[in-house]
């Protein structure tokens, strides 16, 4: 069993690099994938990218390289529902993406035209137990599980968290985990999302995402450690 990690950016991946035993080192398409183990678990570990093609792009390569059983996306994320402060944690039930809008041809907000297959695409439910898990012996954080909702935006102002809210039941939103999870999908990879939240995606966002991204990157590291420690395989 080999577990594809992802994160998109550097705050995200930096302190599993430092834990995890690298043997070999590769890089595709500008992507470095890191090969080794972690508490005696074959891992390949990657910084995708900010962004959704970068994120689907990374996620193909180590499912065509690597051959991974599973991918756990890790990092940081805006909070939608009202219940969740910055540092909380959201486990991913599902992911879609809110910026694919083909409404003007009669589609919904967040389906794909033309797709044979739901828009929204479900998680891993073995892989959700295990977050779950693996979050309520590591953090004394409110956990969330639901929708998370991707797009090529940083959401920054009220009225669109509002709208994810009620549109999409997104319970944060971030810019990656829609298209990993779509890629995952459609190769019959089991995957979940873990995201500790930076921000309340409001007019402080900004603000706050620059202040608090170490703090929850720190948090959602503690996850997929504990996580690696009790997966089997």
């Amino acid at each position: 069993m080999t577990i594809g990690i992802i994160g998109a950016m550097n705050e995200e991946i930096e302190q599993i690099k430092t834990e995890m035993d690298v043997k070999q080192t590769h890089v595709k398409a500008s992507v470095t994938f890191y090969e080794g183990t972690m508490y005696n678990k074959k891992i390949v570990l990657c910084k995708s990218g900010v962004g959704k093609v970068n994120a689907a792009l990374t996620t193909q390569i180590l499912i065509d390289t690597f051959k991974i059983s599973a991918i756990i996306f890790t990092g940081v994320a805006g909070a939608l529902d009202e219940a969740l402060e910055v540092g909380d944690l959201v486990i991913s039930s599902s992911a879609m993406q809110h910026d694919m809008d083909a409404s003007p041809l009669g589609f919904k907000r967040g389906e794909i035209p033309m797709f044979d297959r739901s828009s929204d695409f479900e998680a891993n439910k073995p892989l959700i137990a295990l977050a779950e898990n693996a979050a309520k012996s590591t953090l004394n954080r409110n956990i969330l599980k639901g929708r998370i909702v991707s797009g090529d935006q940083f959401i920054a102002n009220p009225e669109s968290v509002q709208s994810l809210r009620e549109e999409f039941n997104g319970v944060c939103v971030e810019m990656e985990g829609a298209a990993v999870a779509q890629v995952a999908s459609l190769n019959d990879v089991p995957f979940v999302i873990i995201r500790s939240m930076s921000d309340k995606a409001n007019g402080e966002a900004s603000m706050t995402f620059a202040e608090f991204t170490v703090l929850a990157s720190e948090q959602s590291f503690l996850v997929v450690r504990e996580m690696l420690k009790q997966v089997q395989g």
